[in-house]
């Protein structure tokens, strides 16, 4: 695959096991895979393997017994043992999933895997479902084109309504998954087009040869399906849930997927919500709904996930008593305990649409009956679209540690797994931007342990894709990128500002007077929307009572939430001691700064990092600090017009 970034997989990770010489012992295809893997390793650096026992430096092994947690059976138990001493190392699974992992884990470590004092460290994911939900289109699409929301080229499984015929690249992409811990996968949309939707039923052989290629790295496929797919498949005039014929119509449906895809992981649903059909429309619950797709799949271990992304898109701008915040709890939180048990409410993480700064979504937390999973978006949809350095780690680590309930952070109560929205195409980088593969990376290192290290999984990336030569200069860029894209975009919380439709670059009010309901409500007097219980929508009612107290009011509110629970004057002092139009001023010019600054150390690397992908980054701080520019004096010159209040420090604001 010429032309096609290894990204935290170049040959070089790979010389501390591919000098030594390695003894595998088990069978099946994934242990077949982590073999081709040795063999390739070795026969690159000089090593050896086998599979007979004699003298060796590393023991990877299939103890063949389950631990009582594993459910699917041996080819899906994904914990393992890792041992080390005299300069040897050895790894030990109970399923050929363990073994997989185990054998990336000494890939990570290096040479640290065989020296050092001896350890023995046992691994197990903390979430049992890591997956990434592709909203790839199989037909272009007249407005979101081959990818929805993609910002790296088009799909790696579809070109133009047709499946791609050289599948090497999904091969190589169910590689890079499995070595950060990713174990499934939607191919397609969730909103479901007439070209998708036959996914499901004629088209079903495309998706089994996906399945083909990603099995053998563990990964398991889901499929996005519309709701009405009974009327727009199968010929009836109803998708009512409660209907025997739709109810058989999804039992024979499903039972044809499984033929052609035996281990097919399930559905994932977008219904009644953004114009996809739903069980609105027959007077139905959510959990009748998701209960009859959850039906269909049961016989057979399948899953539904089903989106908790509903709210009203028409609202009217004028009525401020209707909050979009509100809808995800306002809706699901009635249907607690109705849910079927392989039935997954996935629910994103903020109660708005991945903005680069919102409060935890309530739900989280607040449905004990009900198997949640929570979805991140590594897509950057609002946090510069692969265009801008983002690295998100910081801001997932923060939600995961989140604790809706005192001892109870939200990764252990994502039960159902935990989510993203890939930010992968066809592009030469993967995702577009260089860098902005450590968000994938980062994710799938979350995902198997939420409240990992994240500063430790961003040393690794970097250690991993550039070695140690440009490591500081990396991290420098790197580190503090999320933070800095805050400081220049949306102040304290409120959010959105962007241009209408793709999302990219400042509009201030380009979404005020919308029917989308993302709404600041600046005026001469303060900004900010008014969510507390006293005197606003009463959004912050809706947490358990600490961080309902918390959120309630202006005194007690985090500075960096402070506009999306309250509106205030431009003069309200923060914690911080600046005011909220000098803390907007100050930030905005901070960003710029820090922007450039990165720009500056990211040059200093030239010579150090492979020149086309040094060429590629460079390329793209040129549009960053011009957008960072842009997002500060608009911000800035919006402000100062509202509000009359001058910089105190005087500097240029138009």
């Amino acid at each position: 695959m010429r032309g096609v970034d290894p990204a935290w997989l170049p040959d070089g990770v790979f010389r501390p096991i591919g000098t030594r010489r390695t003894v595998i012992r088990g069978s099946g295809p994934l242990v077949d895979t982590v073999y081709g893997e040795l063999a390739a390793a070795c026969a690159r650096h000089g090593g050896g393997v086998s599979r007979e026992p004699g003298p060796h430096d590393l023991l990877l092994e299939l103890d063949g017994t389950l631990s009582p947690d594993d459910s699917f059976g041996p080819e899906d138990s994904e914990g393992f043992t890792y041992e080390r001493g005299d300069g040897r190392a050895t790894v030990t699974a109970s399923g050929a999933r363990g073994l997989l992992y185990g054998f990336f884990h000494v890939v990570r470590l290096g040479e640290e895997a065989f020296l050092g004092e001896p350890v023995r460290q046992t691994h197990r994911p903390a979430v049992g479902l890591r997956m990434l939900d592709h909203w790839d289109n199989v037909a272009v699409h007249p407005v979101m084109g081959q990818v929805e929301r993609g910002y790296a080229g088009g799909s790696l499984f579809w070109e133009d309504g047709r499946a791609r015929g050289d599948l090497d690249r999904v091969a190589a992409y169910g590689r890079l998954l499995a070595s950060c811990g990713i174990n499934a996968v939607a191919v397609n949309n969730v909103n479901v087009h007439e070209a998708e939707a036959r996914l499901l039923t004629d088209r079903i052989g495309e998706v089994a040869q996906l399945a083909r290629v990603f099995r053998a790295y563990g990964i398991r496929i889901h499929l996005s399906v519309t709701f009405a797919a009974p009327i727009v498949l199968g010929g009836l005039t109803t998708a009512d849930p409660l209907d025997p014929r739709v109810r058989a119509w999804w039992g024979a449906a499903t039972g044809r997927v499984y033929e052609a895809i035996p281990d097919f992981g399930g559905y994932v649903v977008k219904a009644d919500s953004e114009g996809q059909p739903g069980p609105f429309a027959y007077g139905r619950s959510h959990a009748d709904g998701a209960n009859l797709l959850a039906a269909a799949l049961e016989p057979y271990g399948g899953t539904v996930h089903w989106r908790a992304f509903v709210y009203d898109h028409r609202q009217d701008w004028r009525d401020r008593t209707t909050d979009r915040a509100r809808a995800a709890y306002d809706h699901f939180t009635p249907l607690d305990g109705e849910f079927a048990a392989n039935a997954v409410l996935q629910v994103k993480h903020g109660p708005m649409d991945f903005q680069v700064r919102e409060p935890v979504s309530p739900l989280i937390g607040a449905m004990p009956g009900t198997r949640l999973a929570v979805e991140l978006q590594a897509t950057q949809e609002y946090t510069g679209q692969q265009r801008h350095v983002c690295w998100l780690g910081p801001m997932w680590s923060e939600v995961l540690r989140f604790e809706p309930e005192e001892g109870s952070p939200v990764g252990q109560l994502a039960r159902g797994g935990l989510v993203a929205v890939s930010n992968v195409g066809d592009d030469p980088f993967w995702t577009g931007h260089p860098l902005a593969q450590a968000n994938l990376y980062t994710f799938g290192r979350l995902a198997w342990r939420p409240d990992a290290d994240v500063d430790g999984i961003l040393d690794e990336w970097i250690r991993l894709t550039f070695g140690a030569g440009p490591a500081a200069g990396v991290r420098a860029v790197t580190a503090g990128s999320w933070r800095t894209y805050e400081k220049y975009t949306a102040p304290l919380g409120v959010g959105f500002m962007v241009q209408p439709g793709h999302h990219y670059g400042p509009s201030v009010d380009g979404y005020e007077y919308s029917p989308w309901g993302t709404y600041h409500f600046a005026d001469r007097d303060g900004v900010g929307v008014d969510r507390s219980v006293a005197s606003g929508t009463g959004y912050a009612g809706q947490y358990g009572k600490r961080w309902a107290e918390v959120y309630e009011t202006v005194a007690s509110c985090p500075d960096e939430l402070l506009l999306f629970f309250h509106h205030v004057p431009y003069g309200h002092v923060l914690k911080s001691g600046k005011t909220v139009i000098q803390h907007i001023y100050d930030t905005h010019f901070e960003g710029v700064d820090e922007v450039a600054q990165a720009r500056r150390s990211w040059d200093a690397l030239a010579g150090v990092v492979d020149p086309v992908r040094h060429a590629r980054v460079a390329e793209l701080f040129e549009e960053q600090l011009r957008s960072a520019r842009e997002w500060r004096d608009q911000i800035n010159s919006y402000f100062l017009r509202k509000s009359g209040v001058p910089d105190q420090h005087g500097r240029t604001i138009h």
